[in-house]
C-alpha cells in the first residue's frame, strides 16, 4: 500500500509539476499573441512587407533576364496563414506546443491569410511568376493544408506547389532541387531557416543577429521577413547554447538581456 501511495504522489506530483511548467511557459504567450491578434502595427508590419516584396519583384521583372522560369518560395505558418488560434488555445489551457493538438488546429483548415499576402500573390501569379509553399508542415497535414489554402483562395494552391517536410526540419535541400528549375527571385518567411541554413543550422558558431548583419543587403531584396512574435529558431537555439543546465528556459532567457546601469550617471 506504502509503495502504491509513493507511487501515486510521484505520479501527481509530476503532472503537477508539469502543468506549472506549462502554466508558465504560455504565459510567455500571452503578449506576443494578444499583439499578433489586436495590435494594428502587426498587420502594417505584414502589409509592408508585402507590398515592399511587389515593389520588389516588379522591379526584378523589368530589369534583370531569367533563363529559368520565375518563382518565389515562402513558408506557410506565420508568412501566408495565422495560426495565432492556436497559441491562444495552448495559454487558455495552459499547455505547451503537442503534435496532438497542433494536429486537431490544422485539420479544422480554418487559419486566416497574413495581412497583404493575397494581393501580393495575385499579383505574382498574374505576372507569370510561379509559387511553392515551402513548410515543415508533415505529410500527414498535406490534406487540410491544401484545403485551408484554397478555402481562402491562395493561387497555386495544388500538390505540386506544396512542398512539406519529409525528414529533415531544414529546408535547404528542397530550396535547391526548386533552384535546378526555376530562377528563385525572392524568398519569404517569418524565420531565418526559411531563407538560408547559414543563420541556424550552418551558423560558424556565430549568432544569428551577426550573420544576419554580414549580409543585410540580402533583405528587401531577396528575402523579406514577417514578424513572429511568438515562436521561432531564435529561442530554441538560445536554449541549445545554454551550458549550465541547471537554468530554467525562462532563467536563460533572462540571463540573455542586456540592460544598463545607473552606477556612473550623475545624480
Amino acid at each position: 500500500m506504502k509503495k502504491i501511495l509513493l507511487t501515486g504522489g510521484l505520479i501527481l506530483s509530476f503532472i503537477s509539476c508539469s502543468a506549472q511548467k506549462a502554466d508558465h511557459d504560455t504565459k510567455d504567450l500571452v503578449n506576443a499573441t494578444a499583439w499578433m491578434q489586436n495590435a494594428g502595427e502587426y498587420k502594417a508590419l505584414t502589409i509592408q512587407a508585402y507590398q515592399l516584396a511587389q515593389i520588389r519583384l516588379a522591379q526584378i521583372l523589368t530589369q534583370e533576364v531569367s533563363e529559368k522560369p520565375r518563382a518565389i518560395v515562402l513558408d506557410i505558418d506565420e508568412t501566408v496563414l495565422d495560426n495565432s488560434p492556436y497559441q491562444a488555445y495552448q495559454i487558455e489551457n495552459k499547455k505547451n506546443f503537442n503534435q496532438e493538438d497542433w494536429s486537431k488546429w490544422t485539420r479544422l483548415a480554418q487559419a486566416e491569410p497574413i495581412a497583404g499576402a493575397l494581393n501580393f500573390l495575385n499579383f505574382t501569379k498574374n505576372n507569370g511568376v510561379e509559387i511553392f509553399y515551402v513548410s515543415n508542415r508533415s505529410e500527414a497535414e498535406r490534406v487540410p493544408t491544401l484545403e485551408n489554402l484554397q478555402k481562402k483562395n491562395f493561387p497555386y494552391a495544388d500538390n505540386d506547389h506544396l512542398i512539406l517536410k519529409t525528414d529533415k526540419s531544414s529546408k535547404e535541400s528542397r530550396r535547391q532541387k526548386l533552384s535546378e528549375k526555376y530562377n528563385i527571385v525572392l524568398f519569404f518567411g517569418d524565420n531565418l531557416s526559411d531563407f538560408s541554413d547559414m543563420y541556424y543550422y550552418n551558423n560558424e558558431g556565430k549568432t544569428s543577429s551577426e550573420k544576419v548583419l554580414e549580409h543585410p543587403e540580402l533583405f528587401g531584396s531577396k528575402f523579406i521577413i514577417l514578424p513572429n512574435a511568438m515562436y521561432g529558431d531564435w529561442e530554441s537555439s538560445m536554449y541549445k547554447k545554454n551550458t549550465d543546465k541547471k537554468l530554467s528556459n525562462e532563467q536563460v532567457k533572462m540571463k540573455s538581456l542586456r540592460s544598463f546601469t545607473t552606477q556612473n550617471i550623475n545624480q
